[in-house]
C-alpha cells in the first residue's frame, strides 16, 4: 500500500532543520504484513530526542529511515498466530521488541533482549527484514516501528493493547517519554516514601521521572536543568525545589540544601556533564541512575574510592527498566485517576508536514513532548 511518511535520507545536516529538510515527507511502499506482525493507523506520534539524535548523527543509523519510535495508533489487520488482537483495537508502540525468550528476556528484563536490540540497530523488525521501501528500495525501520508515517507494520512484541478510553495523542506518550521515565523512577530507582529525589534534564522523559518520583511518594523532588521554563513546569508538576544547572556553584548549593545530598538522584540529559553533577549530589550511600543516552564516545569522570568509601552506585535504565505489557497499563491507570499528569508534558501539536520545525524547537529546547497528528 502506499503511505506518506517522513524519510531521513543523510544525518547530520546544519540547522535550521525548517532550511535543510534533512526530514522529507514522501509516499513510500509498505508492504504486506507477514506471521507474528501487525498492520496499524498511526494516530498519533511524539517527537523524542532519540529522533532527534539520528536526524543530527549523534546516533548513528542505517539509513534512509523512516523515523518515530513513540506513537499509539489503532490494529487495522493482524497477521497469522496472531490472537490476542482484533482490527479496532488501540495499542500503544514499544521502541524494543521483546523475543521472550533470550537471557533477559527469560530474566524478567526485555529491555535488554538481545534479537531486538539487534533487529533495531539493523533497521529491522524482530522477524527480520523490512516492510518499507521507495522505488524498489528498502527503507529502514527505526527501532522496530517507523511511526512518522500514515501506517506501520510492526511485530505484534512492539505494541501493548490499551484501553480505548485514553484519547490517542496522550496515549503516545507512554511508549516511551512515560515508560522510560516513570519507569527509571519506579523500577530502577525504586524510590521509598520520604526520600529525597533529584532529577536532572527536564525533557519529556526527565519530567515524567519527576512525575514518577512524586507518585512514588518523595518527600523533596529537586529538578535541575539550564532552561528557566522548564523549571517553571517542573514546580508546577511537583518539583518542591529547582536549580540552573549552569550556575557554577549548583552542586555545593544542592548538597547544602539537602544536608549532604538526596537518596537518588535520576539524570536524563545524556551528557558527562549531567552524570558527574548527579554522581556529586548523590549521598553517601546514595545512587545515581541514568536514563539519558549520550553519543557512545562519551565519558565522564568520578573518584573511584568512593563506590567504596561512600557506597554509592550507578546504574543504567533503558526504556525504563519496564516490563511494557505490565507497565504501560498501570501508568494509564494512575494518569486516568488524575494521579499521573503526564498530558501536561505536551507543548505543541503539528502535522506530519511540519517534522522540521518540530526538530528545530527540540533541539533549541523550546518544547518537551510535540505530537504529530495523522
Amino acid at each position: 500500500m502506499k503511505i506518506r511518511a517522513a524519510v531521513l535520507d543523510q544525518s547530520g545536516l546544519p540547522p535550521p532543520y525548517v532550511d535543510s529538510r534533512p526530514l522529507s515527507v514522501q509516499t513510500v511502499d509498505l508492504a504486506p504484513f507477514g506471521p507474528g506482525e501487525v498492520l496499524i493507523r498511526i494516530a498519533a506520534a511524539g517527537i523524542c530526542h532519540s529522533d532527534l539524535s539520528v536526524v543530527d548523527g549523534v546516533r548513528p543509523r542505517p539509513l534512509p529511515m523512516v523515523l518515530g519510535h513513540e506513537a499509539a495508533g489503532i490494529v487495522e489487520q493482524v497477521g497469522s498466530g496472531v490472537n490476542d488482537l482484533k482490527p479496532g483495537d488501540h495499542v500503544v508502540s514499544v521502541f524494543v521488541a521483546a523475543c521472550g525468550h533470550c537471557t533477559p528476556c527469560a530474566s524478567g528484563r526485555p529491555a535488554l533482549c538481545e534479537p531486538g536490540a539487534v533487529a533495531g540497530a539493523a533497521g529491522e523488525l524482530l522477524g527480520g527484514g523490512r516492510r518499507l521501501s521507495r522505488d524498489g528500495t528498502p527503507l529502514n525501520h527505526h527501532s522496530g516501528i517507523s511511526a512518522f508515517a500514515e501506517y506501520a507494520t510492526v511485530s505484534r512484541h512492539s505494541i501493548v493493547k490499551v484501553d480505548p478510553e485514553i484519547p490517542l495523542e496522550e496515549a503516545a506518550l507512554f511508549g516511551c517519554a512515560v515508560l522510560t521515565g516513570v519507569g527509571s523512577a519506579v523500577n530502577a530507582a525504586r524510590i521509598k516514601p520520604g526520600s529525597q529525589v533529584a532529577v536532572i534534564g527536564l525533557g519529556g522523559v526527565g519530567l515524567a521521572a519527576l512525575l514518577g518520583a512524586v507518585v512514588a511518594g518523595a518527600a523533596r523532588v529537586i529538578a535541575l536543568d539550564v532552561n528557566v521554563d522548564k523549571l517553571e513546569l517542573a514546580r508546577a508538576l511537583g518539583a518542591t525545589d529547582t536549580f540552573d544547572a549552569r550556575s557554577p556553584d549548583v552542586l555545593e548549593a544542592v548538597r547544602e540544601a539537602t544536608r549532604g545530598g538526596v537518596d537518588v538522584v535520576i539524570e536524563t540529559a545524556g551528557a558527562a556533564a549531567a552524570l558527574e553533577l548527579g554522581y556529586g549530589i548523590a549521598r553517601r550511600g546514595g545512587e545515581l541512575v541514568t536514563a539519558g543516552l549520550p553519543p557512545s564516545t562519551t565519558r565522564f569522570a568520578i573518584p573511584a574510592v568512593s563506590l567504596v568509601a561512600e557506597e554509592k552506585s550507578i546504574r543504567g535504565s533503558y526504556m525504563g527498566s519496564s516490563v511494557p505489557s505490565r507497565d504501560i497499563p498501570r501508568y494509564i491507570d494512575l494518569f486516568q485517576r488524575g494521579r499521573l499528569p503526564v498530558d501536561r508534558l505536551v507543548t505543541h501539536r503539528l502535522g506530519l508536514d511540519e517534522i522540521n520545525l518540530g526538530m528545530d524547537r527540540l533541539r533549541e529546547g523550546k518544547a518537551v513532548r510535540q505530537i504529530i497528528k495523522m
